[in-house]
């Protein structure tokens, strides 16, 4: 089955189970799994885990309490954009299993941000839910930040935390947005809306794993200036070094970001890097690469406060989650 025909059939079949009455709690009983010591307080926030989902997988809020079954901490929807958009041509997601591994050029395809509050208005879960947000393809750099604003402004009341999306290498032009005086100008800007809000959210910047040492000085010296909440480590990679698939399947697919085992270690390392050079000074959440749980003890270890999955839950499944957070009490205690 092709992939992205394979996630929606995967996912309407976590619907059909949850609407079977008992099959919900059966599901929870299965996959979940609860312990004093895996809850964690972050920005605010009470975890009652520390292992979440990626933005990307439930790009338009359609499954989130579904799939807070499944034993998740929290669950990060989007990228949500301003006004719906189909993204890139089709195929734009494909499999490497020969690397554990997805390269996809989606595009940030998704219903719109107004369009998601229809569905994040009837939440059945009281799960953690962050939005992730970007700017409509269309939207030129100069405009962006309008784009930004508007989702922020949207989905206020909706989410418990915000990720601002600047290094998806699969939209147009958007990393060259992570230059630091538009993060500066548009992470100053979101930070003074929030304080006129009844209840101010945390804002927090995803990341490329491709940044070099002196990029990242700059992202410790923004969340510094600009105060926001924290790092989400990292996003897809452009990189295509050390793949065991053959060279000529991977320049067929051509563009796209990786994401799964091959990223692993590049995002451990910014994760390393950053909570070392800053000397913890703000929360990381690591994603990138987790297939095991000693690959979530890594990033933790690393510096990580919580961790997220995405690739890795598509390919060893939903009881991903339960073995992270067993081994996050063995290792810990």
């Amino acid at each position: 089955m092709k992939p992205e025909k394979a996630h929606y059939f995967a996912t309407d079949f976590l619907t059909f189970i949850c609407k079977i009455p008992g099959l919900a709690a059966l599901t929870r009983m299965i996959y979940d799994y609860k312990h004093p010591k895996l809850e964690k307080e972050l920005f605010g926030l009470k975890f009652k885990n520390p292992v979440g989902l990626a933005a990307g997988f439930d790009k338009d809020a359609r499954w989130y309490n579904q799939l807070a079954n499944l034993g998740f901490g929290f669950i990060e929807i989007g990228t949500l954009t301003p006004k719906g958009q189909v993204g890139n041509p089709k195929p734009r997601l494909f499999r490497i299993p020969e690397d554990e591994g997805l390269i996809n050029r989606m595009g940030f395809n998704n219903l719109g941000a107004e369009d998601a509050i229809e569905r994040l208005k009837n939440r059945k879960t009281n799960i953690i839910i962050g939005g992730n947000i970007g700017k409509n393809t269309a939207t030129s750099n100069d405009d962006a930040l309008t784009d930004y604003i508007f989702n922020f402004n949207t989905l206020h009341d909706y989410v418990d935390y915000f990720v601002v999306n600047v290094s998806c290498p699969n939209v147009k032009d958007l990393t060259k947005l992570q230059d630091t005086p538009f993060l500066l100008n548009l992470l100053g800007d979101l930070k003074h809306i929030n304080t006129t809000k009844d209840k101010p959210k945390p804002i927090l910047l995803k990341i490329a794993p491709d940044l070099n040492n002196s990029q990242l000085d700059e992202v410790i010296e923004i969340v510094a200036e600009t105060r926001i909440d924290g790092i989400i480590a990292t996003n897809t990679t452009t990189s295509r070094e050390n793949l065991k698939t053959d060279p000529k399947i991977i320049e067929e697919i051509a563009n796209g970001g990786l994401s799964g085992k091959p990223v692993n270690t590049p995002s451990t390392e910014v994760i390393k890097y950053l909570s070392e050079k800053s000397k913890k000074a703000f929360p990381i959440i690591g994603v990138g690469g987790i297939h095991s749980p000693q690959d979530a003890i890594d990033k933790l270890e690393a510096g990580a406060d919580l961790v997220q999955v995405y690739t890795g839950f598509i390919y060893e499944g939903p009881s991903l989650m339960k073995r992270i957070n067993k081994k996050i009490i063995e290792h810990y205690g």
